[in-house]
């Protein structure tokens, strides 16, 4: 396992993805039309927008949540301001940015360490809540309830075995954030609040759930009676999105999503109105992202002047 390259291969997967994205667009593309009728879908397209728009106030809140389990409190408005306000840098070539910012907003008001657990258990904590909805498709596929593994991971007494891992995988990218010691020789500085983040947890599936509910809206655009695929369609989008989260050269799963998305679907739909789903989606997903920080963004430039 020690000499496995995890860059490289993230990378090659992110490439094979976005290879497979474009063969699929090219053998629908006469059968996308990514026009509708607004006046029909204009309340679909509104409410996609506002469960997108929820989870990402949810997934600040979460963070705070995070936060609060180690042991710190401050003014929560003022953390879930920051953290929206930085969302739309996961966007930025790198996919690390808006930690580094996180990261630095925190040393200010506490230390180091506590900065540097927060933004490296975040990303994990999310990837938990998706997997753990993943683990429900064990009534259709027995294997997948080994998907529960993470969260039990975030337990007291395992969560600084899967912090040192997190901090191995992710060396050369936090480099930048210049810590005096690694983080095994640090755990003593983090005092944690209870043996289980429970409450953080919750809110990062409420987070995914907010999510999904803003893509079914998409979905059932361009794909009627969908009902009876929900709970599938939803352990599909939890898989996927989790894919997507753990491959740094995808800005915010940008493409990788997708990707693992139309590979993973059963046969019941057509790839094209999958993808036109897909693009809505993303779309405003993004516009969301973007939406939300940049009253906070130029509200920052304003009291900088």
């Amino acid at each position: 396992m020690k000499n496995i390259n995890f860059l490289i291969l993230k990378k090659l997967f992110f490439l094979i993805s976005i290879i497979y994205l474009i063969y699929c667009l090219q053998i629908n593309i006469n059968n996308i039309s990514l026009g509708f009728e607004f006046s029909t879908f204009k309340f679909h397209i509104i409410l996609s927008f506002v469960f997108c728009i929820l989870s990402i106030f949810l997934n600040a809140y979460a963070w705070k949540n995070i936060l609060s389990w180690f042991g710190y409190s401050t003014n929560s408005l003022k953390l879930v301001s920051f953290y929206i306000l930085t969302n739309s840098l996961k966007y930025v070539p790198g996919g690390i940015w808006h930690f580094y910012e996180r990261f630095n907003f925190l040393k200010k008001i506490t230390n180091e360490y506590l900065s540097f657990y927060s933004i490296l258990l975040e990303p994990y904590l999310m990837l938990s809540a998706s997997l753990l909805f993943v683990s429900l498709g064990a009534v259709y596929y027995p294997l997948l309830i080994l998907f529960i593994i993470p969260t039990i991971f975030l337990h007291k007494k395992l969560i600084y075995t899967i912090l040192s891992k997190l901090e191995s995988f992710k060396k050369k990218g936090f480099k930048l954030f210049k810590l005096s010691n690694s983080l095994l020789e640090s755990n003593k500085k983090i005092k944690l609040k209870s043996s289980f983040p429970i409450k953080p947890l919750f809110i990062e599936m409420l987070f995914i759930c907010s999510k999904f509910i803003g893509f079914i809206i998409c979905f059932n655009i361009f794909n009627q009676d969908i009902s009876q695929y929900n709970f599938v369609l939803f352990i599909v989008f939890c898989l996927s999105w989790s894919i997507g989260l753990i491959v740094p050269a995808a800005p915010g799963g940008l493409g990788v999503f997708e990707a693992s998305f139309i590979f993973l679907i059963n046969k019941d739909f057509s790839q094209s109105s999958i993808i036109e789903s897909l693009i809505y989606f993303r779309l405003i997903s993004t516009i969301s992202d973007l939406l939300l920080s940049s009253p906070l963004f130029f509200r920052g430039i304003l009291k900088k002047s």
